[in-house]
């Protein structure tokens, strides 16, 4: 399949790649700067996740964020666009700091969606693997067509100049 180098870049950017890797795959890789425990704790803790995760592009507004980061524990995030509200929620079925995540995408009306973030540490800078499993080939195709699937380079963007608010990331968050 296609790769797609999104790597809309400065030179002073890590490069973010979104590749459909089969017919209900989709993969996105990303280097992050800064250590994997704080790259965890901005996916895992709330008041943080809601700092960097919405896409300022989409024009979209958090209204929610409710995260239970255990193994069973349910998340919901409402999203406001112009008059409209929208959620997003699921449960999580791995959650292992700060190496990986696991959750669900229940709001599809064709299945849930399997989310894999992995978390790999090299030199003070995190690898990051987010891998999408959608419950259908149709399901994927609708995401990619909807635009759904384009906001992670600049989510990650956006985790990227958080992360940078730390420093050299070795404190907690």
């Amino acid at each position: 399949m296609a790769e797609k180098d999104d790597s809309r870049a400065s030179t002073n950017k890590n490069p973010t790649t979104e590749e459909r890797t089969s017919e209900r795959e989709l993969v996105v890789r990303r280097t992050v700067n800064g250590p994997a425990h704080l790259v965890f704790e901005a996916w895992t803790k709330p008041e943080l996740f809601q700092r960097w995760w919405v896409p300022k592009s989409y024009g979209l507004t958090l209204l929610s964020c409710e995260m239970d980061v255990r193994v069973g524990g349910q998340y919901r995030l409402v999203f406001q666009h112009g008059d409209s509200t929208m959620a997003f929620f699921g449960t999580y079925r791995e959650v292992t700091p700060p190496s990986r995540l696991v959750w669900t995408n229940e709001e599809g009306e064709d299945g849930e969606t399997v989310t894999t973030v992995t978390f790999e540490e090299k030199d003070g800078k995190t690898s990051l693997v987010v891998h999408d499993l959608y419950p259908s080939k149709a399901a994927l195709d609708a995401a990619i067509a909807s635009g759904s699937t384009g906001g992670m380079p600049d989510q990650l963007d956006q985790l990227d100049e958080f992360l940078a608010s730390f420093g050299n990331g070795s404190e907690s968050a």
